[in-house]
Order: structure tokens, then C-alpha cells, then sequence
């Protein structure tokens, strides 16, 4: 593939991004993607469902049984692997039937116009897999919101996060709207270029559904009265692997950008359960000076004090850099990626 073609589709897929914003829900892939995993995982949790659930007593609530249930793990691993691979083979068709049709149209098209057609097809394939506009609005939405009332940001919170959000304080919800603005810039911005640099249209694609996977799959325990205990560990570790390296750059574009030290943001970055989201959501804590936390969980910049208004929106203007900071890197190394494969 010449390289202009997939640099000028990521920078038209970001421009898309940013004067248009998301496609049509009935025309989105990664919307297509969750009908899926929903289908899939009711059937899984037909299976994950018997048996095991441990009686409710007089010290607690139902809780998930202890004994791994392997039925389900391998089942909802079967469909996962089923729907990746539909989906990857899809943007592995369309990328190569679109570069067959340029290169047999590059004759009377000319070259340059051959490449800039290809440059714009290509971006409006990528650009559904890319929701940096989106993660913008809902994150600024909230802040919008809580100057209203508390109730208010509580319940626009929710379109951010799967946490439950009724009893959170002001200071809460903020914290909340900014974890979610650090851990989805590597996740649906970062992470979706880092692919698509990799492994062009496929990578970006096989990420998203990962990634859409994980949300939907990857708890631990009962959620909504369904247990993924095991049927979501598949989906969260391969999320895991495909995240390791984007959230990493996340976390250091954000350091690089704001001042903050290498070895400060490793010491707090390792502070979460999860291997990956404690890299962006220490850089910008510490970017911005205050303590990112979920109680009993854990406290990242733990000395500094809550959130403000006004740092909602410097959130934003550092999440806004990373992207900046990473426009050029990503074209240097589609750069340096066509010229190793001559």
C-alpha cells in the first residue's frame, strides 16, 4: 500500500472526527460489533448461570461460586474468536478490494488522484473505530451538568461509566468524568491509531472490537445480574495484551506533554488492578495536580486535593496535546514502515 494513502487517511479520519463526529447508529461498525457480543453473550450467560451462583445467608448477598467454570470461559472465548473474526476479515476484504479498485483505476484516475480517493475511502472506513470528538463532548457534558446540579452530573456520568453513580459526591463525579477521559483517550483514540499504524484497517478494527468486548464482557463477578466471572475473562485479558503497549504511550505523551517526571508517573501508574488504565489516569493526575481515586481501591497522586471546575476542562486541553503529539509520530512510523517493507 503506498504510504500516503493510510497517512492521509488518518489525518482525514480525524478531521471527519472533529467536524462530524460519529456516523449513524444504524451505519456504525463498532455499534454492529456490540448487537453482536449482546447476542453472544446471552448465550453465553445461559451457561455461566447454572450452577453458579452460591446461595444467599444471613452474611451477605448471592455471591458467584468459587469453582472455575470452564464451560463457560471456552464458550464465551468460542465467540469472541467467531465475531473478531468476522469483523477482521471484513476490513482485510475491503481494505484490498479498495486498493485493487485504485490500482486498476490509477491508469485514467492519475496517481495523485488514485491516492487521494483512496486516502478519503480509507479514512471513512477508519474513522468509526476512532471517538475522540465523542469522548470530548460526554466528558465536558458532565462538568456541563454538575454546574446545573449534583443529580444532574450523576446522571450524565452515566453515559461514561459502568460504575454506579447515585451516592457520588461532586467531587466524585468529576474525578470520574476525568479517569474516563485519561483511560479512553488510550482507548479510543491512542490505542485505534497505534493499531492502524501497525496493522492498517484490520489492526484498528480487531482493537475496537476487543476493546467493545471488554466493556461489555470483562467484569469480575455479577454485573447486572448476569456473572461474568469466567465468561469474561477471555475478553479482558486479550484486551489487556492489546492495550499494553497503547496505554503506555498514553500515560508517557501525556508526562512528555505536561512536565510530569518518567519515574513519578511509574511509581503511581502501577497503583491499579488494571496493568493498563493506571498509565493514563496517573499522567493526568499528576498533570493536573490533583488525586484520581476509587475508594478502597486505589489513590493515584494520593497528597494532592480533589478536582475543580476549571480542571475538567484543562483535562481536556492535555488530552487534546496527546493527540497533537501524536499525529506526526504516527506518520513517521507509517513512514518508516513503508520504507522497511520496500
Amino acid at each position: 500500500m503506498n504510504v500516503w494513502i493510510p497517512a492521509g487517511a488518518l489525518v482525514l479520519a480525524l478531521l471527519v472526527d472533529h467536524f462530524w463526529g460519529e456516523p449513524p447508529v444504524r451505519l456504525h461498525p463498532v455499534v454492529w460489533m456490540g448487537n453482536y457480543l449482546g447476542w453472544a453473550g446471552r448465550q453465553v450467560q445461559k451457561v455461566a448461570l447454572q450452577g453458579a451462583l452460591a446461595p444467599s445467608s444471613a452474611a451477605g448477598p448471592v455471591t458467584v461460586a468459587s469453582a472455575p467454570d470452564y464451560k463457560a470461559f471456552w464458550l464465551a472465548a468460542l465467540y469472541w474468536s467467531a465475531g473478531a473474526a468476522l469483523f477482521t476479515v471484513a476490513a482485510w476484504w475491503l481494505q484490498s478490494a479498495l486498493m485493487q479498485a485504485l490500482g486498476a483505476s490509477a491508469g485514467w484516475l492519475g496517481g495523485a488522484t488514485s491516492q487521494l480517493l483512496g486516502a478519503v475511502l480509507l479514512a471513512l472506513l477508519l474513522k468509526p473505530m476512532l471517538a475522540w470528538a465523542m469522548l470530548r463532548r460526554e466528558v465536558q457534558a458532565v462538568e456541563g451538568a454538575l454546574a446545573g446540579s449534583l443529580q444532574a452530573g450523576r446522571d450524565q456520568l452515566k453515559w461514561l461509566v459502568s460504575r454506579d453513580t447515585a451516592n457520588l459526591s461532586e467531587a466524585e463525579v468529576r474525578e470520574s468524568a476525568i479517569e474516563s477521559l485519561a483511560e479512553n483517550l488510550s482507548d479510543s483514540v491512542v490505542a485505534p491509531i497505534f493499531w492502524f499504524v501497525l496493522l492498517g484497517l484490520p489492526g484498528a478494527v480487531l482493537y475496537r472490537f476487543a476493546n467493545t468486548a471488554d466493556a461489555m464482557w470483562g467484569y469480575k463477578g455479577l454485573y447486572k445480574g448476569q456473572n461474568w466471572e469466567w465468561a469474561g475473562k477471555w475478553a479482558a485479558w486479550v484486551d489487556d495484551v492489546l492495550n499494553w503497549l497503547p496505554a503506555r504511550l498514553t500515560g508517557l505523551l501525556l508526562a512528555a506533554t505536561s512536565g510530569v517526571a518518567q519515574h513519578v508517573l511509574r511509581r503511581e501508574a502501577v497503583k491499579t488492578p488494571s496493568p493498563n488504565s493506571g498509565w493514563p489516569m496517573a499522567a493526568m493526575a499528576l498533570a493536573l495536580n490533583i488525586q484520581l481515586a476509587k475508594p478502597g481501591v486505589y489513590a493515584l497522586n494520593p497528597d494532592a486535593g480533589a478536582p475543580l471546575p476549571e480542571q475538567t476542562g484543562q483535562a481536556v486541553i492535555y488530552a487534546r496535546k496527546v493527540l497533537l503529539a501524536l499525529i506526526p509520530l504516527a506518520l513517521t512510523a507509517l513512514i518508516f514502515k513503508a520504507w522497511f517493507s520496500a
